[in-house]
């Protein structure tokens, strides 16, 4: 029951995630709109019994200022799902530069990605290139809307078509 659900502005742009009740209760005062709901457990009162809130959109619009994500070793786990970008591993995890900062890689999301020990060891201080390995995958700076994830980690499924 103490599932999370996703808030959309008027334009149906992400704004945040809030606890099932604090949704309830924007949904019951008429602040905000019913999307989608969960079938199984809906609220019970005594009298009546009301839909538990997934997706809500608040009624009036709410202007927010441009949000970054900011480019620490945890959030580029994250941009990777906790995998090595050369072979899959998910051990050992470290940070490894594509072009090497003593060859002048700037610490960027673009040039940043998530390495196991021995890959990150076996590229060393060469280009990508020139090390013979190859990325599984290309690094992207994300949208803070990327991290929205229910309390597991996972995006819940109704909340993709939104994200």
């Amino acid at each position: 029951m103490n599932t999370n659900v996703l808030v959309l502005n008027q334009d149906y742009s992400p704004l945040s995630i809030c606890s099932t009740y604090r949704a309830f209760i924007l949904v019951f005062l008429n602040k905000a709109d019913l999307i989608h709901e969960y079938e199984d457990e809906p609220f019970l009162s005594i009298t009546d019994a009301f839909a538990r809130p997934s997706v809500i959109k608040v009624r009036k619009y709410v202007s927010v200022p441009y949000r970054s994500v900011t480019l620490n070793r945890l959030n580029v786990f994250k941009r990777d799902n906790f995998e090595c970008a050369y072979c899959g591993s998910l051990k050992d995890l470290t940070l490894d530069h594509i072009i090497p900062r003593s060859k002048g890689g700037k610490t960027t999301w673009k040039n940043v990605i998530t390495a196991c020990q021995i890959c990150n060891i076996k590229k060393g201080d060469k280009d990508l290139e020139f090390s013979g390995m190859d990325l599984k995958i290309q690094p992207f700076k994300p949208s803070p809307f990327l991290y929205l994830a229910d309390k597991n980690g996972r995006v819940r499924e109704e909340w993709k078509n939104y994200l």
